[in-house]
């Protein structure tokens, strides 16, 4: 088995924040096949302080989890189409920004490129919480 070392591990700090997300249909423009743990598409959402409109990258990637919350560790097998992920904005510089921008609620997408291959819905606040 290919194992995911858990992000927390690697940065040594907990997640920024939670989603639950829904991978796109192939007819919805999504993938052709679902991801695997460890890809690194960038989470967008909409907010009137952004300077662009859809095009920057946040460098925000999802961890995604099971059906016990807990980390995917296996890398060999594609993530569900539908489930839970801890977010992570990478560089700690950019984590003040988006504090007070993503609240509960936000909507948001899984990016590849400029093509959203998927939806997302903040459900918690952890590092970037207030």
């Amino acid at each position: 088995m290919d194992s995911h070392t858990p992000y927390e591990e690697r940065i040594k700090r907990k997640p920024d924040f939670r989603v639950k997300y829904r991978f796109y249909s192939i007819d919805e423009g999504g993938r052709y096949s679902f991801p695997y743990q460890g890809i690194r598409s960038d989470f967008w959402y909409e907010h009137s302080e952004h300077k662009t409109n859809g095009q920057s990258l946040f460098i925000i990637w999802p961890e995604f989890e099971n059906e016990k919350e807990e980390v995917i560790i296996d890398r060999s097998m594609p993530v569900p189409k539908t489930g839970t992920a801890r977010m992570w904005i990478i560089n700690d510089e950019f984590i003040p920004y988006h504090k007070g921008k993503i609240e509960l609620g936000t909507k948001g997408f899984f990016k590849e490129g400029s093509r959203s291959t998927g939806e997302c819905e903040v459900i918690e606040l952890i590092n970037i919480a207030e």
